[in-house]
């Protein structure tokens, strides 16, 4: 009888602990849906193709500065296998199972590479991670691990925001993973 009463404690326990987990994630998207807003749709030019698209692991996305603070709105918090590509007009993110991501060319505002993001941490420099503005006005960083890390230098290369002095990607301030 003891056994019993001790089984049916812990699967009470676990489910408790997974409501807790559930209610923590909605109260997130509450408190983030304001912020966020909705995310840009895919246009029906995206224009020429600048950078050919490379698979990988879309790894999720997070405020900035911080690099832990993740996106719980809509599917966006969701890591998914995906193909990401930059074209003339923008850069498209296909995430299998979850929707694209379009970041428009205008709202991109630093590309560079990362230690972690999104409570991932990897290697030094082993995620891509682009910095950009959503229509609210709120700054975001998407993260992308792909599956050839030699595409990362192109990436990089081809961000011409930070010429422009606004990149936040040289934000030494920033917090930065463990």
């Amino acid at each position: 009888m003891d056994r019993v009463l001790i089984v049916v404690a812990f699967v009470v326990f676990w489910v408790l602990m997974i409501a807790l987990i559930f209610w923590g994630w909605r109260g997130r998207q509450k408190r983030q849906a304001d912020r966020i807003g909705t995310f840009p749709e895919v246009p029906s030019d995206i224009g020429s193709t600048v950078l050919e698209p490379s698979t990988g692991l879309y790894v999720g996305s997070t405020i900035a500065p911080s690099w832990q603070d993740r996106i719980a709105v809509g599917d966006i918090g969701h890591r998914a296998t995906a193909e990401l590509s930059r074209h003339q007009h923008g850069i498209l993110l296909v995430r299998t199972g979850e929707s694209t991501i379009w970041i428009p060319e205008e709202s991109i505002r630093a590309i560079r590479t990362e230690r972690g993001l999104a409570g991932k941490v990897m290697s030094k420099d082993g995620l891509l991670v682009i910095r950009w503005e959503l229509p609210t006005g709120t700054e975001i960083d998407t993260g992308f691990r792909a599956d050839d890390k030699f595409v990362y230098p192109a990436w990089v290369d081809t961000d011409t925001t930070t010429d422009s002095g606004s990149s936040a990607g040289t934000d030494d301030s920033k917090e930065t993973p463990a």
